[in-house]
């Protein structure tokens, strides 16, 4: 009996031991991917990785993560051709996450995610002289956005203020587009338009990440994100 209660007792303290080294490591290795994704990505800010499953250890041997979740409420700030957005409250969920023995790439099988557009941001890539903000809900329900720009006229500047639907445009562009013009003036509607209605890239996210989903709401626009074979660093 007393020696099953020692071998027990090994057992234990091996396991805890166990445990504890596989605490670390993981830790060490959900910092160093921040750090790798920092740069690889070029984000404003470290993102928080937490990754997921017991044991991490047996997880590594076999150089695929089950699942790995990367946030970053600070935002991303990601391309939009010659001009930047700040992509606030992003967060992605990565599964199947692929990495070298040496960590310097990790590319995941399948992602999904959400990020957050302000209107102040938006409306600095609309254009000059234009703003974006929150137009209500029309009688189905569904959120609008109000777009106001300021067009030069020979008698003057004129300013208009229209109800835009914002929608996706392929896999990477969102498209903010007036349902109805104002036209008080001839030619009027195509030089409101010319203001109101834009398209704009949004790049910068990790490789592979595709726009799949926008809605809009008070605080700003939500884009729900996904993708495969997305490359995280290397």
């Amino acid at each position: 009996m007393r020696a099953i209660r020692t071998l027990l007792i090994v057992v234990v303290i091996l396991g805890g031991l166990f445990v504890a080294a596989d605490r670390v490591a993981v830790w060490y290795v959900e910092d160093e991917a921040a750090g790798k994704i920092q740069s690889s990505q070029n984000m404003s800010g470290k993102p928080d990785v937490s990754i997921k499953g017991f044991p991490f250890l047996t997880q590594v041997a076999d150089s695929k993560l089950d699942e790995v979740e990367v946030s970053l409420d600070g935002g991303v700030t990601a391309g939009t051709g010659d001009k930047s957005i700040r992509v606030s409250d992003f967060d992605a969920t990565l599964h199947g996450v692929r990495v070298d023995s040496s960590f310097t790439s990790a590319v995941a099988d399948r992602a999904t995610g959400t990020a957050h557009i302000s209107y102040e941001d938006l409306s600095r890539i609309a254009g000059q002289g234009i703003t974006v903000g929150y137009g209500g809900k029309d009688a189905s329900g569904t959120s609008r956005v109000k777009v106001t720009g300021s067009i030069p006229l020979p008698m003057g500047v004129v300013k208009r203020s229209v109800v835009s639907t914002v929608s996706l445009a392929g896999d990477t562009r969102v498209r903010v587009h007036a349902e109805k013009v104002p036209s008080d003036l001839p030619g009027l509607e195509g030089l409101i338009r010319s203001k109101t209605d834009f398209e704009r890239e949004i790049t910068g996210l990790p490789r592979g990440i595709k726009l799949e989903k926008v809605e809009t709401n008070e605080k700003g626009v939500e884009i729900t994100l996904g993708g495969t074979g997305v490359r995280l660093a290397g």
